[in-house]
């Protein structure tokens, strides 16, 4: 079903506004909370200076994301109008005219790179690099096959990079495969998602979807699940042995269960939407906190 927009009917300011803002995702901001991983990890979340820089970091990259958001939905204005959600969209709904979308895209992405230099200029660059692989995804890489995959998970891992750059911190290796096989976990499940979306709605897909098979994806989230374990296990062994106590050890429990708890939701697929999932799946969210808490011992008792 394709969304009918006038070409002589101009929305609103206020409506054209609203849905600018809400074509910028500000809900999806909370994964930029990523920033602080590293200097959680690092025992510095409490310095004042460490805590400035990442809130940089974390100001950058909402900036960041927003106009990549705009960008890509600008982009994709005529397959999301077939889509049976997507169809709703500011843009696809023409209540955001397109050149706006651009527009709006380019102020946030010189926004972005401007607070960045407030840190510092390694986070620039960081920050560069991630707009350039996203607009890269955008116009074209988005429809190739595992690499999109790759680049999508990418987002996470640059998150958690910044995050320590920002603020002169040198995270763990461990910590970064986490981080990275963690993130392809997640954007796997969406893809398996999409396609169940596809086989019983006859959906719209991307182009990129149509090289996968459900038995594909399932062994790349799997995979990436069994990667993500192992790597979590090293990483908080590595935080035991510095500590002195068994807390990083104890935290692999409710990490692995959350895991497992997640891969039902994604075998089942309904893991398109993962933000809205973390927030109405409470087990998982009550997983998380016993994770954290223990984490929390691990490094700072």
């Amino acid at each position: 079903m394709t969304v009918a927009v006038e070409a002589n009917t101009r929305p609103a300011p206020w409506r054209t506004f609203v849905g600018l803002v809400k074509t910028a995702r500000p809900h999806q901001w909370t994964k930029n909370v990523l920033v602080l991983a590293a200097p959680f990890a690092s025992t510095r979340i409490l310095d004042v200076d460490v805590l400035r820089s990442a809130a940089l970091a974390f100001a950058a990259f909402c900036l960041a994301a927003s106009s990549i958001y705009l960008v890509n939905d600008a982009m994709d204005v005529l397959g999301d109008r077939e889509h049976p959600k997507k169809r709703f969209r500011p843009i696809a709904a023409g209540v955001v005219p397109v050149p706006l979308a651009y527009g709006a895209a380019g102020v946030l992405m010189l926004g972005s790179l401007a607070t960045a230099a407030v840190a510092n200029w390694t986070l620039v660059i960081i920050m560069a690099v991630y707009l350039v692989v996203q607009l890269g995804y955008c116009f074209g890489l988005k429809h190739q096959p595992v690499l999109e995959l790759c680049i999508v998970a990418s987002g996470f891992l640059l998150r958690c990079i910044a995050g320590g750059v920002a603020a002169g911190i040198v995270p763990s290796q461990w910590f970064l495969l986490v981080t990275a096989f963690g993130s392809l976990f997640i954007v796997a499940g969406k893809r398996y998602a999409e396609i169940k979306l596809f086989e019983s709605t006859g959906a719209a897909i991307r182009h990129s979807l149509t090289k996968y098979s459900e038995t594909y994806l399932r062994f790349v989230w799997a995979t990436s699940a069994a990667v993500v374990n192992m790597t979590y296990g090293l990483w908080a062994f590595e935080i035991s042995q510095r500590t002195h106590n068994q807390w990083g050890a104890l935290s692999m429990v409710p990490f692995v269960i959350a895991v497992l708890r997640y891969a039902v939701d994604v075998d089942s697929g309904k893991a398109g939407a993962p933000d809205e999932m973390a927030r109405t799946d409470h087990v998982l969210q009550v997983l998380g906190v016993i994770w954290l808490a223990a984490l929390t011992l691990a490094i700072y008792v």
